[in-house]
């Protein structure tokens, strides 16, 4: 029987055998964060949608071609977030957030949605991790949120990855700057796409982020933005690059990039790989000095990053990095008969409360059955419980790697079992270091 639908175009299920990967790479992002002094908020998955348009700018491709946009049934127009930025700002505004010890470090791991053509690493559905900081002007806070990123990389194990930065200036400067691109830009109007035609006089500086083929080779000959700054973003560049190199992390001054929104000022700053294809930003972020006031709130310098997980995922994958064994079954109990069955669900039970990944069986198995089913688990013990076990208040427990199998008492059956996962685990180290020693020799 067909099924009667497939998951939409450019989203993607996240299978029980791959869940493991998620969340080690989640927990180790929120970890980290916290180890920076950041702490996890949550906010709607959709928003109104003067929220996005009003912060991510009527002119990027995000709000002009990718946003989910829709009426909700009271005729309010409501869009499913297309990033985090706009909506932690929202929140913190809204709850009076900035009000207390500043500056203020939030994280989130978050699902974003985006109309785009779906390919590797790009999805219509996809996962966000970001930090948001309120309140630093000083380029101090932007090497420590550079610093966390890099931190992540390096503590997942992540190489290869390049570091690119750039200054875009202040409003005050960046209006030159925008004039010296419209001048430009209009001497080759013919050669853009329809687009950034209509960008040319409110917004020339997406056109710098503009993915048509037919735009590149105009942008090429584009004014660079460092050329335009003004003397304090400049001294703010300068600090930034001064404080990376006190921390040994390597970088480069990349001056196109511009990224794709359009509350960024100042300090912009890529993530990129050459391993996973033509998505290969793996982590964007930078300066957003206005964004607070524009959405209402008092001006408050701001400053923060994302990486998307499934580019994560992907560069983890090409880097050959390693996840955590999944957890097994610490023991499967196998029940003999109505008695037994019920035995077993009981022990099984409170083996649970103490913490123990242990199964039971719920099919109505034949005794052989359950065995290979406790195989098929990679249980590490099993024991069969039957009539001649609990008249004699013992089980006999195997060892389903090793096949040694040892007497157990029912009564403090927990904590026997606790003493044999512990004398196992010992074991395992004492093997894994005696054959590390002969790979050594």
């Amino acid at each position: 029987m067909a099924v009667i639908t497939n998951a939409p175009r450019g989203t993607q299920d996240v299978l029980p055998a791959q869940s493991a990967r998620w969340q080690y790479i989640e927990n180790t992002l929120l970890r980290t964060a916290e180890l920076f002094g950041f702490r996890e908020i949550r906010t709607p998955v959709f928003e109104h949608t003067e929220l996005f348009s009003r912060s991510v700018g009527d002119t990027t491709d995000v709000v002009q071609k990718e946003m989910y946009t829709f009426l909700d049934k009271g005729k309010r127009s409501v869009t499913l977030r297309p990033e985090g930025t706009a909506g932690v700002v929202r929140a913190v505004l809204q709850n009076g957030l900035l009000g207390g010890a500043l500056p203020l470090r939030t994280c989130y791991v978050i699902p974003c949605f985006r109309y785009e053509k779906p390919q590797a690493g790009r999805l219509r559905e996809f996962h966000q991790f970001g930090v948001e900081m309120f309140g630093p002007k000083s380029p101090a806070a932007d090497a420590q949120v550079i610093a966390l990123a890099n931190e992540i990389f390096q503590t997942l194990g992540i190489e290869g990855l390049e570091l690119h930065i750039n200054s875009i200036g202040c409003p005050e400067c960046r209006a030159k700057y925008q004039q010296a691109l419209r001048e430009y830009f209009t001497a080759h109007l013919g050669a853009l796409c329809e687009t950034c035609q209509g960008r040319l006089e409110k917004n020339p500086m997406r056109i710098l982020d503009c993915k048509s083929p037919e735009c590149h080779a105009v942008v090429e000959g584009a004014p660079l933005v460092l050329d335009y700054i003004c003397d304090d973003c400049r001294e703010h560049f300068e600090g930034l690059k001064k404080r990376l190199d006190l921390l040994g992390i390597s970088y480069s001054v990349d001056p196109k990039i511009v990224r794709g929104l359009d509350y960024y000022t100042r300090t912009v700053f890529e993530f990129v790989s050459q391993k996973i294809g033509a998505q290969g930003t793996v982590c964007g972020g930078g300066r957003y000095d206005g964004l607070v006031e524009e959405l209402g709130g008092s001006a408050t310098p701001a400053l923060g990053f994302a990486m998307g997980l499934e580019r994560l995922l992907l560069q983890m994958d090409a880097c050959g990095c390693l996840f955590p064994e999944e957890n097994t079954c610490d023991i499967y109990l196998a029940g003999m008969g109505e008695a037994g069955s019920l035995r077993a669900q009981q022990l099984c039970y409170e083996l649970q409360q103490e913490g123990f990944y242990a199964e039971c069986d719920c099919m109505e198995r034949s005794v052989k059955a359950q065995m290979k089913y406790a195989d098929k688990l990679g249980a590490k013990y099993a024991a069969v419980l039957g009539e001649s076990e609990l008249q004699s208040g013992e089980c006999t427990v195997k060892d389903m790697r090793g096949g040694k199998s040892v007497q157990v008492s029912l009564t403090d059956f927990a904590g026997q079992i606790y003493r044999l996962l512990l004398e196992g685990a010992y074991t395992e180290v004492i093997e894994a270091g005696e054959q590390l020693q002969k790979g050594q020799e």
